[in-house]
């Protein structure tokens, strides 16, 4: 191999100098240096990969402005790969890459409102109620911090007001239910936040606010228990479902004067329950009492009509008839005492008589007590008559005593009160009640006893007032009585203000 030694070399002509041909590899030894520092020395792309490069290698410094560009980097930069992957904004840490939403005021809506409406959380509302008063309900599912803002565009708010309705949630501790904020002044300007579930809404500007209770909705009632079942052997007769109604002074049962109409919060559920009739007994001994009804819910005291007292029958401990909304008439076996009425609900069952043709007593009744047996060889004692009612706007009568009967069939059984009570029978199966009367079963001395009738509730209220939310299907009718709407419940249910 041959060696040239020389100082430096330069090209013969121009400025371009030409190390070997193609192909030809150009080597620098182990420890040389090949410095182009004061120069420029231009490498292949792709030449130069990751693995050639030791690590720290290239500095900052070395790398000079603008050198990197866009072109010359594949891909995108990981976050992991930068000092700082993440940003804070409004205190709260965002990686790059994420999305966060500030808060940029209130979004002001163009249209005016003119009638009822549904808030959104971050808008802002021009309220003109110069056309009449009307409420806005706010949002069912805020968040802590949710803001809505409202002015009074018409300076109409004194003549005529608006409300705002917080539904479920609270307004400074209120429910609709109970009350609702109304704002009252001409020009008022109103900002609320929402702080949670404990005192719901907050004005932070709102001039001044009157909380004011929710107007309730009167409606008048009629409430009618389950009848008792008859007795059995020497039979009284059952007991009449207790009675309660406040609908044109109507007298309870007891002799009690007409009750009070409820007073309906709007947006409550009131819960119906419609008590069962008694099952009638093939067995010697007294009937069986019907279930209660009633109307219960928040904000009223409830109306509850006991279910009617059983009749006596023959065996021992059973003579007596059973105490209930309208007691039990007493049976013909002796011993005993009758059946008691609940005050203000209906009257006790009448007295039998032991004898060798013995006769038990009828069953009490919403408007008078169950006849007696007064001597030998009588029939049985008619079951007290119920009370007549026009809440549906025709007269019905409901609640009447079963019928209770002698043992022998020359003397036969008792009549059952008026309102669909069972007659009494010396011979086969006493009287059923009416379905949804609350009147009670006649006693049967050798077959089975009458069934007590079910229960029945019924609602009436200006038809303006009612909500038309129900459970439990009960019959809606809004044309028999002009301006009303009568609710009948001959099952549970419910009726929400």
């Amino acid at each position: 191999m041959s060696q040239l030694e020389v100082d430096k070399v330069i090209p013969q002509s121009g400025t371009s100098l030409q190390l070997g041909d193609s192909g030809d590899t150009i080597s620098v030894p182990a420890g040389a240096t090949f410095n182009a520092s004061a120069g420029t020395f231009t490498l292949p792309d792709g030449s130069v990969v990751e693995a050639k490069i030791a690590s720290n290698a290239v500095t900052t410094a070395k790398i000079n402005n603008s050198a990197v560009t866009n072109d010359k980097l594949a891909g995108s930069i990981a976050n992991s790969k930068l000092t700082n992957s993440a940003i804070t904004i409004n205190g709260s840490s965002v990686s790059l890459g994420g999305s966060v939403t500030i808060l940029t005021g209130t979004s002001w809506q163009s249209s005016i409102k003119t009638a009822n409406f549904t808030a959104a959380a971050g808008e802002g509302y021009f309220i003109n109620t110069s056309g009449g008063a009307f409420e806005v309900d706010l949002p069912g599912s805020p968040s802590v911090g949710d803001v809505i803002e409202f002015v009074d565009f018409s300076r109409s708010f004194a003549t005529h007001n608006l409300t705002l309705d917080q539904g479920s949630l609270k307004y400074q501790s209120n429910i609709a239910s109970t009350k609702k904020p109304v704002y009252s002044i001409n020009g008022q300007s109103i900002r609320i936040v929402y702080s949670g579930t404990t005192q719901g809404w907050i004005p932070t500007t709102d001039d001044d606010v009157t909380m004011k209770t929710t107007p309730t909705k009167t409606v008048n009632f009629l409430v009618v228990g389950g009848g008792g079942s008859g007795g059995r052997s020497k039979p009284g007769g059952g007991g009449a479902g207790g009675y309660r109604a406040s609908f044109n002074s109507e007298a309870s049962g007891g002799g009690a004067s007409s009750e009070t109409a409820l007073e309906l919060s709007p947006g409550t559920q009131y819960t119906i329950t419609v008590g069962a009739g008694a099952n009638g007994s093939g067995s010697a001994g007294h009937g069986a009492n019907g279930a209660a009804s009633s109307i219960s819910g928040t904000g009223i005291t409830t109306i509850t009509s006991e279910g009617g007292g059983g009749g006596g029958g023959d065996g021992s401990g059973q003579t007596g008839g059973r105490d209930g909304g309208s007691g039990g008439g007493q049976s013909g076996g002796g011993g005993g005492a009758v059946g008691a009425g609940t005050s203000g609900q209906g009257f006790d069952g009448g007295t039998g008589f032991a004898a060798s043709h013995a006769a038990g007593g009828g069953g009490g009744g919403a408007s008078a007590a169950g006849e007696n047996v007064t001597g030998n060889q009588q029939q049985g004692g008619d079951g007290g008559n119920g009370v007549a009612s026009t809440i549906t706007g025709s007269s019905v009568t409901r609640a009447g005593g079963g019928g209770g009967a002698n043992e022998s069939t020359s003397y036969g059984g008792g009549a059952g009160g008026t309102g669909g009570a069972g007659a009494g029978a010396s011979s086969g199966n006493g009287g059923n009640a009416n379905s949804n009367s609350g009147s009670g079963g006649g006693g049967s001395h050798n077959g089975t006893s009458g069934n007590g009738g079910s229960g029945v509730v019924i609602l009436r209220l200006a038809t303006a007032d009612y909500s038309g939310t129900t459970t439990g299907s009960p019959t809606v009718d809004q044309s028999t009585v002009g301006g009303q709407t009568i609710l009948i419940y001959n099952g549970d249910g419910s009726y929400t203000a």
